[in-house]
């Protein structure tokens, strides 16, 4: 009876060593095949301001709303800028004037009259020549005074200064105007041009916009408050994709690389499973951050790496604790097989 005893009590620690065996070796042959990473969810945030300084007149969102790109979030009062606005495109509006009637030069009545001008100087210059004649032959008779005669040799010197003026502005009338006249118009012109580029674009910068998909985490002003670039109106959560940073110790960091699939799990939701992949792993070492909880010794340097994962439920929050489980028998990738994968570069 005592040998019976003894002879089951050895096929049950041969068995209890077989199954401890099998486990073990089954245990090992898995995480030869996987390598798991412990972390934390991390979402991009954006904080959205006006490009401008002036009062909120409408805010069309509220915390929680998912926008798409291009959705109008907000408004600012836009009298000042319309105003401003409409002052630049006056001001264009007069200088492509002057830069047009410099350009077409001077109307041929101007010309004309130019020249009807000169005819007349040169009238009254053989007018004057004529009487300084006849005074001259009457000082000589002594019929007249030399008084007389200095007049007459004064309107003949003015009528001579007369008709040179008049022909060097019929020659002006006839040349136009000079091209640095039209080169400053010009100058003058396409910076009257930038101010109103520059105050349309302040006016459209009255409407502020989503960038890209999104979820409004944070509204921070209200209509009525005053905007400014420094203040943002709201924080805008990009949560998909995102990324779970985990950090990888120094002995597997070899065995990962970017483009790899993976495969994300939480506490809060054990029975999801999001697909991911690895995007970025950090060129630099550190030591362990005292918020992971590995195996390994603290004082080891790890690496950190981003794991990004798909979000389609919106189920994923900021700092949510989450596990990354890396299949390591996966065929070779190409760079560009990773870069293909969205968000693969850091």
């Amino acid at each position: 009876m005592k040998r019976i005893r003894i002879g089951a009590g050895i096929v049950v620690l041969a068995a209890v060593g077989a199954g401890l065996w099998f486990w073990r070796s089954r245990g090992g042959a898995e995480a030869a095949d996987r390598l798991v990473l412990y972390g934390n969810v991390d979402i991009r945030q954006v904080q959205l301001a006006f490009n401008d300084s002036e009062r909120i007149a409408s805010v069309l969102v509220q915390e929680g709303d998912r926008v798409q790109p291009g959705q109008l979030l907000a408004t600012l009062d836009p009298q000042r800028l319309e105003a401003r606005a409409a002052s630049r495109a006056s001001q264009v509006a007069a200088q492509r004037e002057v830069l047009a009637r410099l350009q077409a030069g001077n109307r041929p009545e101007e010309i004309r009259k130019a020249k009807a001008d000169a005819d007349a100087a040169r009238a009254d210059l053989e007018n004057a020549r004529l009487n300084y004649g006849r005074v001259t032959n009457l000082v000589a008779q002594t019929v007249d005074t030399p008084q007389r005669l200095d007049d007459a040799r004064a309107a003949l010197d003015v009528a001579t200064a007369r008709l040179a003026a008049a022909k060097e502005a019929y020659d002006l009338m006839v040349l136009g105007p000079r091209q640095e006249d039209i080169a400053a118009a010009q100058a003058t012109l396409q910076a009257a041009e930038g101010d109103l580029a520059l105050a349309r674009r302040e006016l459209a910068d009255a409407q502020l916009y989503a960038p890209t998909n999104g979820v409004i985490q944070d509204r921070l002003l209200e209509p009525g408050d005053m905007a400014s670039p420094q203040k943002p109106v709201f924080t805008l959560a990009l949560d998909d994709p995102l990324w779970v940073r985990a950090y990888v110790a120094e002995t597997d960091v070899g065995k990962i690389r970017p483009g790899l699939k993976a495969e994300v799990t939480t506490d809060s939701f054990p029975d999801r499973r999001y697909e991911a992949w690895i995007g970025f792993i950090s060129p630099t070492a550190e030591f362990t951050p005292k918020t992971v909880e590995t195996v390994e010794v603290r004082t080891k340097l790890v690496y950190q790496v981003r794991a990004f994962v798909r979000n389609p439920r919106g189920e994923l929050r900021l700092g949510m604790p989450a596990v990354v489980t890396i299949p390591l028998d996966q065929p070779e990738t190409t760079g560009r097989d990773a870069e293909a994968r969205p968000g693969a570069a850091k």
